[in-house]
């Protein structure tokens, strides 16, 4: 049987390549607040966005005092530049420090749901405690126990892996009646409160195939997903990121 589910709407509202294998770095002494604000940079920009103060403030649901002192000491440590417009950009050494805290995050989120069975919700939570500690020893053999995975459990790349970006379109852009296979819930979404548990629940996931069944005036897109009809709110579906196939692909005989 068919049924209906949708989607609440949120309350508000590119990406940088990868510089090779970090099995390898070892990280110098940080503050694991450097860390995260390191992190955070690199997430922002990897989702397209502009990074200034405001967006690390909701992000990490900080003050802008906090943020306005937290750029002060990354830039004094030589891991971000602000040019005057007020756009924040790593350093080649901030880089390789959020690329390799990303890295250690996305890894034990494949670890805790791959092996431990934890939700998408927890692992992400979990996982934000785990990148501060894991060692170059222990990545290495999570790495080994994985397979060397190349994204995370939501699809998102993982820095230092054999990852190969495929032709990705916004679901929003999918027109009606088209087949298509979900394949990246970019980070933005992750700090959407609920929407991971409602992914998940409703099978919206990587390397599920899904078929538009309609696009509403308000941007509510309507998806059929293992039997279900899932409503999308427009803010996530302009955000997931889907593989449609050419018509051509599909029709094709085998």
């Amino acid at each position: 049987m068919t049924y209906v589910i949708r989607e609440a709407s949120p309350a508000s509202d590119g990406r940088v390549g990868y510089s090779g294998p970090m099995s390898g770095y070892i990280s110098p002494e940080h503050h694991p607040a450097f860390e995260e604000y390191c992190e955070t940079i690199f997430e922002l920009a990897e989702d397209g966005l502009s990074v200034i103060q405001a967006r690390i403030a909701e992000r990490l649901d900080v003050s802008r005092p906090a943020v306005s002192e937290m750029i002060r000491r990354l830039s004094d440590d030589g891991l971000v530049i602000t040019d005057d417009s007020g756009l924040i950009t790593l350093t080649p050494d901030g880089e390789t420090l959020a690329q390799t805290m990303v890295r250690r995050h996305r890894l034990a989120e494949r670890f805790l749901t791959d092996v431990l069975d934890l939700s998408w919700a927890e692992a992400h939570h979990e996982a934000g405690k785990w990148e501060h500690v894991i060692s170059p020893r222990v990545e290495d053999a999570i790495v080994e126990r994985l397979g060397d995975p190349t994204t995370c459990p939501h699809g998102n790349p993982i820095p230092g892996s054999d990852y190969v970006e495929p032709d990705l379109i916004a679901l929003a852009e999918a027109g009606h009646d088209a087949d298509l296979v979900i394949t990246r819930i970019p980070e933005e979404l992750e700090f959407t409160p609920g929407l991971l548990e409602f992914l998940e629940e409703n099978q919206v996931l990587p390397g599920q195939t899904a078929r538009v069944l309609a696009a509403s005036p308000d941007g509510t897109t309507t998806l059929e997903v293992d039997d279900k009809v899932v409503g999308i709110s427009a803010f996530t579906a302009e955000r997931i990121l889907v593989i449609q196939p050419s018509p051509a692909t599909v029709d094709s005989p085998a």
